[in-house]
C-alpha cells in the first residue's frame, strides 16, 4: 500500500515516484502547496475510503504524517 500512496502523491504533485520517501513533504516538493495539499487529501480519501479530520488534514509535514493518520483510520501500509 505504501506504493499506492507514493503513486497518488506522485500524480498529485507531478513528481517522479522515485523522489518520494517518508520524509518528503511541502518543504521538499515545490508543487506541494496548500491547494495541492487539499487535492492530495481528497485523492487519499477517495482511494482509501477514509475521511480525514480537519486537524489531520492540516497537520501534515511529511509523508510519514500521512501514514500515521491513515493508520489511525485502520489503513495498514506495508513497506
Amino acid at each position: 500500500m505504501s506504493k499506492k500512496l507514493y503513486e497518488i502523491i506522485s500524480k498529485v504533485m507531478s513528481v517522479p515516484v522515485t523522489e518520494i520517501n517518508d520524509q518528503s513533504g511541502p518543504k521538499d516538493i515545490e508543487a506541494w502547496d496548500s491547494f495541492n495539499g487539499l487535492v492530495l487529501i481528497d485523492e487519499l480519501e477517495q482511494n482509501f475510503d477514509i475521511k480525514f479530520t480537519l486537524d489531520e488534514a492540516t497537520n501534515v509535514t511529511t509523508v510519514e504524517d500521512i501514514k500515521r493518520h491513515m493508520k489511525n483510520h485502520g489503513i495498514t501500509l506495508d513497506d
